[in-house]
């Protein structure tokens, strides 16, 4: 997450407009082999297919990456490929469409949940860009007994929890909020509920006060990441304890969390950091419109940069190049101990333990909280409402009208595969409607409010009116990852999903849909 930007580097040049390739790939190569035994691809459009140019018509197509750019091409078959060219670039074959497809599937899952209680089903996928994956998920329904405030006299509900955590600076993080997020939370509610039973005046807690028992269940559980780690070691002085203990400080996650009530219909969202959730709903003219469930928060967003300068008076580099002072992109998020620790903690866990000498900017510390932003919007589920949950990464590719279009487009396209031969599951190309006409209104445009335009828009230069989406699998979440890594275009597809780590982070930033 640390490797914010997209840009394609190509001899020196960022690429706009279009998935380029460079012109010659001899010289990768050993110097050995003539130009005539290497050929390469000219640019496939953003509207997809390619020209070829001295394209070898059998061969094996190979994809090279160094700190500066990608380059892909072909080579004929009796050219050996070898793993590290004479000029240090990282040189792998490229995957074929199958293999891509099996790599974007492989970690795909789909949830029939159907309890009559407003949610169908779910699906998840996740597409790593490090090795080992700093992100992950988390769901849970818990059914709640008449013991807990009912509304409507209604004997049980369900409590749904989805959770995606996007981590940073490694993995124990999000794995921490996996194991225990949704538990810290539901012991709030509970709580919360409990005690409005006891109030004879109220049949439910104030909506206020559920956003609070969230709000407390996030910042018990960094507290216990971040400050009760650091009172344990201390406690039990041994650099192996240590290591094992202080692991989900050091490293940090950003969490966005979903809570539905079954009972009132109510849907909220928490989110701490970048993560987003976006909201589809049918409108009366039979298109979707999307509504922004959460606010990304970074040193971008104008309002979480006030907050900031005013929590930190006098603090020119509190946010420094959108960042908070100049390192950590989220302005909230769990651990990133090394934001929140005093300077005497950072210096005595160095001392004793290992570490990292604190910022030169470290004046008044915390500067990132993992205090959540919580929304509330009541759900429709006869009106077919849906949500998209998913890290940064697919918002720096597509538009929330783009996701919640393309989820429209895939659920008209799983009624009419179902009326046409009784199956629920459609593969092949949009039909009926031109590919790039999506059954969603309005265009977000980028501004103060967090929600910045994807980088496909700004550095590709990618246009929105392409046709340049597919609806090829039957995991609705796959289907969204998919038309974000290139859709039609099979070529920028394959070539994304080839690139190996750590190199793919600079690419290809890890995604994960909900």
């Amino acid at each position: 997450m640390n490797l914010r930007r997209i840009s394609l580097v190509l001899s020196g040049i960022i690429l706009t407009g279009a998935w380029y390739y460079r012109s010659s790939l001899t010289a990768l190569f050993d110097p050995a082999h003539s130009r005539q035994a290497f050929s390469t691809t000219s640019a496939p459009s953003a509207t997809g297919g390619s020209h070829p140019v001295e394209v070898a018509p059998e061969g094996k197509r190979v994809l090279a990456v160094d700190n500066a750019g990608i380059y892909t091409g072909t080579l004929p078959p009796s050219v050996p490929i070898s793993k590290e060219s004479s000029d240090s670039r990282k040189v792998v074959e490229m995957l074929s469409p199958e293999e891509a497809t099996k790599k974007l599937r492989r970690n795909e899952e789909s949830y029939l949940v159907n309890r009559g209680r407003g949610v169908f089903r779910y699906d998840v996928v996740q597409i790593p860009s490090n090795d080992p994956i700093e992100d992950d998920h988390a769901e849970k329904i818990i059914e709640i007994p008449e013991a807990v405030a009912s509304e409507d006299g209604s004997a049980n509900s369900d409590w749904m929890f989805w959770g995606v955590f996007d981590g940073h600076s490694g993995w124990t993080t999000s794995a921490k909020l996996r194991q225990v997020l949704i538990a810290f939370v539901a012991r709030e509610l509970h709580t919360t509920y409990k005690a409005a039973i006891a109030d004879p005046a109220k049949a439910a807690p104030d909506q206020a006060k559920i956003d609070d028992a969230i709000k407390k269940g996030f910042l018990k559980l960094d507290n216990e990441i971040v400050n009760e780690s650091v009172d344990k070691v201390f406690k039990n002085p041994s650099k192996l304890v240590a290591a094992e203990t202080l692991a989900p400080a050091l490293s940090g996650s950003c969490a966005l969390l979903a809570f539905f009530d079954s009972r009132s219909k109510l849907l909220k969202v928490a989110v701490t950091g970048d993560s987003r959730a976006v909201l589809g709903r049918m409108g009366k003219n039979g298109k979707w419109t999307a509504l922004a469930l959460s606010e990304d928060q970074t040193g971008s967003n104008k309002a979480e940069e006030t907050r900031m300068r005013a929590e930190h008076p006098g603090e020119e580099h509190v946010i420094r190049n959108g960042r908070v002072l100049g390192g950590l992109e989220p302005t909230r998020a769990f651990g990133d101990a090394f934001y929140k620790w005093s300077q005497e903690t950072q210096n005595k866990i160095k001392s004793q333990f290992f570490g990292r000498s604190p910022s030169a900017l470290l004046k008044t510390p915390p500067y990132v909280t993992a205090e959540p932003v919580v929304t509330t919007t009541r759900i429709e589920p006869e009106n077919g409402d849906f949500v998209i949950m998913a890290t940064d990464g697919l918002w720096e590719m597509l538009t929330n009208e783009e996701v919640v279009g393309l989820v429209g487009k895939w659920i008209e396209e799983q009624k009419a595969s179902a009326a046409k031969d009784g199956k629920g599951w459609f593969g092949g190309w949009f039909k009926g409607k031109k590919p790039e006409v999506l059954p969603v209104e309005g265009e977000e445009k980028e501004d103060a409010g967090g929600q910045r335009a994807p980088l496909r828009v700004k550095q590709w230069g990618v246009k929105t009116d392409d046709p340049r989406f597919v609806c090829e699998d039957k995991n609705v979440a796959t289907h969204i990852v998919r038309n974000a890594l290139g859709g039609k275009n099979t070529d920028m597809l394959c070539a994304l999903l080839t690139l190996p780590s750590p190199y793919s982070r600079r690419y290809r930033y890890g995604y994960f849909s909900l």
